[in-house]
């Protein structure tokens, strides 16, 4: 009595915060109903720097998902992100460049058109390896379920650098404006629709 470990005791043990609280579905409902379905890219500039740059399309704070946090990675010249770990799981998808991941101590290579995942509590860091290209990474998150489930550890092991890659980042400005959105901007005015002839047997 008394002396049972608390990591083996044969008792329930709860894991998760309760959920409570005002809930009216209606309301929600009308909630979401009113929030943008369409994020404008071009209204929002990267931010941070100098070696990584952020652009979020939708985050936690705006109440547009309940599940994803969205968000555009450019990586400068010889750039480098902060090297740190969390609880939620990450996927990267490469739209330009070249580089690599450093996962628990493991590097792995990506380029262009790649998906890079990051999985729960990986202690990771992205790198550009080309020292005269940026890199981009479009990042899906599912960070709000886990906020939502009380699991909010994150740590830093080494900051963003302050300082621009020497000597290739020198200089680096993100690209706030992208120029080549992978298809005709005219293709879409111009297009008509082909229906199928119908034929008589």
């Amino acid at each position: 009595m008394g002396t049972e470990s608390h990591y083996h005791s044969k008792k329930d043990r709860v894991f998760v915060r309760g959920i409570q609280g005002h809930y009216n579905l209606k309301e929600e409902l009308v909630r979401l109903r009113s929030m943008p379905r369409v994020v404008k890219g071009k209204e929002i500039k990267f931010i941070d720097g100098p070696q990584t740059y952020s652009k979020h399309f939708v985050e936690p704070v705006d109440g547009v998902t309940q599940t994803l946090h969205i968000h555009l990675e450019e990586y400068a010249p010889g750039g480098k992100a902060q090297k740190h770990g969390h609880v939620n799981e990450a996927a990267f998808y490469i739209l330009d460049g070249i580089g690599y991941e450093i996962h628990d101590g493991i590097r792995y290579d990506w380029k262009a058109g790649d998906i890079a995942i990051v999985h729960n509590n990986c202690v990771h860091q992205h790198f550009n390896a080309s020292e005269t290209k940026p890199a981009r990474a479009l990042v899906l998150k599912s960070k709000p379920m886990f906020l939502f489930l009380n699991m909010l550890f994150q740590k830093t092991v080494e900051p963003r650098p302050t300082e621009p890659a020497v000597p290739a980042g020198v200089g680096f400005e993100p690209r706030h404006y992208e120029q080549d959105y992978n298809h005709d901007p005219d293709a879409a005015q111009s297009a008509t629709v082909k229906r199928p002839t119908k034929t008589r047997a």
